[in-house]
């Protein structure tokens, strides 16, 4: 190989790591290197997820998991950690977290609160809110917080992996991985306590069930699209994903959905349930 071609291969590699927006799209099943991890202009830590396929879904789970089918994902931006009290009290919004801890993850939180925190967030930094939080709408279009879309709370979960967890088939590791109802003493924790998944996000395997944008619907696999899925046009729940500090190590795997009611009343709301959010990539 001439001196030439081989400073011709070094560059093309470094294009490529240092532009994560040159790098191309992650192929299914591939593990791609670890995105950018990245500050916000309020100092939250964030990861930037590549664009990618994967196979979303299980084939040895629950009906509402199947089918398996192949997923088209847009990179994104997504919280490294769950949002914690600490975060959510910045903004002028009451506080109806049971485990009080500023490090400890905000929970009793329903999905109207969740999204109100995301426009509070979004005009902080000077950007346009996603949330109509009269009708529940979301704007895909603008450039603010938003909650993460099934499928891009699960590729970013499975962080390219294909296994039950995104540390593989054991469920005995599920101890240094995730707080859940056999490790957690009945309460949250504070973040960032487990290890964290190939791609660097924290908790997304218990602590609390963390709200998706999307409506709940048992069959919707069945119709989904390929590309940048958004859930069904409507609903009586919404998705919630990951598992909490309650879960069974079931609970917890990648692929495992539940939903629940989009209820107003706080005092009604789960202590094992919070979120994190995403922004779309500019």
């Amino acid at each position: 190989m001439t001196r030439l071609n081989t400073i011709a291969r070094l560059l093309a590699v470094f294009v490529l790591t240092a532009c994560p927006g040159c790098r191309k799209n992650t192929p299914t099943g591939a593990t791609p290197p670890t995105p950018a991890i990245i500050k916000s202009k309020t100092g939250i830590e964030m990861v930037l997820i590549p664009a990618g396929s994967f196979q979303m879904g299980s084939k040895n789970a629950s009906p509402d998991e199947s089918p398996v089918h192949t997923v088209h994902v847009s990179s994104f931006l997504m919280d490294r950690y769950e949002v914690t009290q600490g975060l959510y009290g910045r903004f002028p919004l009451p506080d109806p977290s049971h485990f009080k801890d500023p490090m400890r993850p905000g929970e009793q939180m329903n999905w109207a609160d969740a999204i109100e925190y995301c426009n509070e967030r979004s005009l902080a930094e000077g950007l346009k809110p996603c949330y109509d939080t009269e009708t529940g709408k979301c704007d895909f279009a603008t450039n603010g917080y938003r909650l993460p879309t099934e499928a891009e709370w699960e590729y970013a979960c499975r962080a390219g992996t294909t296994t039950k967890y995104s540390f593989g088939n054991n469920t005995n590791a599920l101890k240094t991985n995730a707080w859940l109802k056999q490790n957690s003493s009945g309460k949250t924790q504070p973040v960032g306590q487990k290890k964290p998944n190939p791609w660097g996000l924290f908790d997304m395997h218990g602590n609390v069930k963390e709200w998706c944008n999307d409506y709940y619907s048992e069959t919707y696999y069945k119709d989904s699209p390929e590309r940048d899925p958004r859930g069904p046009a409507d609903g009586e729940e919404r998705v919630l994903r990951g598992g909490a500090w309650s879960s069974s190590a079931d609970s917890c795997r990648s692929s495992y959905r539940a939903g629940d009611a989009a209820i107003n009343d706080t005092c009604l709301a789960s202590d094992a349930i919070g979120f994190r959010c995403v922004k779309s990539v500019e």
